[in-house]
């Protein structure tokens, strides 16, 4: 499945953001999928999970409650409601398929989508 994130921008602290990951291929709905991040000079870090029906989700502390992942999978989409923004929030953001506990399940990541939040 090739993916594509898009819905990043500019915003000050305290925004919202809607992210959304475009999913190509028919075997979308059978995948656990995630968000990572990756913000200057740091790792790529896992942020939130979502189980292949929507059931069962799972977030990062600094992230839970403020965030809020989703999925369609009629829309082969899934998506990152991203609320009270911080800052710290300001990374590129990678949607892939994943174990629900956030294990990327392929070393292959597409270009992203900048977040930037201002002070």
């Amino acid at each position: 499945v090739q993916l594509q994130a898009s819905g990043g921008g500019l915003v000050q602290a305290g925004g919202s953001l809607r992210l959304s990951c475009a999913a190509s291929g028919r075997t979308f709905s059978s995948f656990n999928m995630g968000w990572f991040r990756q913000a200057p000079g740091k790792e790529r870090e896992f942020v939130t999970a979502i189980n292949w029906s929507g059931a069962v989700t799972n977030y990062v502390p600094s992230v839970k409650g403020r965030f809020t992942i989703s999925r369609d999978n009629a829309k082969n989409t899934m998506y990152l409601q991203m609320n009270s923004l911080k800052p710290e929030d300001t990374a590129i953001y990678y949607c892939s398929a994943t174990t629900i506990d956030g294990v990327p399940l392929y070393d292959s990541w597409g270009p992203g989508t900048q977040v930037t939040v201002s002070s």
